[in-house]
């Protein structure tokens, strides 16, 4: 391990837990940014959230959604 890591290291493991887990979060999201899946999702989330609140469709429960993939499976 290159040195200067090793010195991060050694600094992060010497936060209290809570700050660790928050650095961690942010590492862990700048590895995983996709803007455009973000965005992708996004969109869906704010469509399927209209269609609910117009009535368009309906919610479904989540017992009801289990009881349907275990159906097909």
């Amino acid at each position: 391990m290159d040195k200067t890591i090793e010195a991060l290291a050694s600094e992060v493991l010497q936060l209290p837990t809570s700050d660790r887990a928050q650095l961690l979060d942010r590492v862990i999201a700048s590895l995983d940014a996709d803007h455009e899946r973000d965005a992708a999702w996004d969109n869906l989330a704010a469509k399927r959230d209209a269609e609910l609140e117009t009535g368009s469709a309906e919610a479904v429960s989540l017992d009801d959604v289990i009881a349907r993939l275990r159906a097909e499976l």
